[in-house]
């Protein structure tokens, strides 16, 4: 399963929906895991959301994990940057493929040089965008399917040929 680590606060601080809500951090912080908790389900990906120890006092790191997502708040005085630099270093050497989103330059050198590879905050909301319309087009020909009862949307292929060709041959 591919790796896909995520900078919390930098894609909080990235996208313009998550700026309008940043005031109340916490919801800021639920729709982003909510938001990236479905688009790694849909991508099959093992995520981890990394955030600053904001405003806290803990000592070590805290960690919630729901089946393949982990949320992390680092301890007091370490970055989510350098905690994810430490973890793509360490993952890497095991020749897993991981993705990490950040729009920090510096940042997105020290990945690619560890050879991770390196998606910006822009172009993950642009993959999320294209990952719903898909979600949705797949819902509306389920959709479909199920609510139309023909015999024909539920036979393979060589049936309904000889089927059509006894229907034709019934014209004549």
């Amino acid at each position: 399963m591919e790796l896909l680590i995520v900078d919390g606060y930098n894609v909080i601080n990235a996208w313009p929906e998550l700026i309008a809500i940043k005031d109340n951090l916490e919801y800021a912080r639920d729709k982003l895991v909510d938001i990236i908790s479905e688009y790694g389900a849909y991508k099959r990906f093992r995520t981890i959301i990394v955030f600053d120890a904001h405003l806290t006092t803990e000592k070590s790191v805290s960690q919630s994990r729901t089946g393949v997502l982990t949320v992390i708040y680092t301890k007091e005085g370490e970055t989510a940057d350098s905690y994810i630099e430490k973890m793509v270093y360490d993952l890497g050497r095991h020749n897993k493929r991981i993705y990490v989103v950040t729009s920090d330059w510096a940042e997105q050198m020290f990945i690619l040089g560890a050879g991770a590879y390196r998606i910006s905050a822009r172009e993950l909301k642009s993959d999320i965008a294209a990952v719903k319309k898909e979600i949705a087009a797949g819902l509306s020909r389920k959709i479909v399917a199920r609510d139309r009862h023909e015999v024909g949307s539920r036979l393979e292929a060589d049936i309904l040929k000889r089927l059509d060709a006894m229907r034709r041959d019934g014209l004549d």
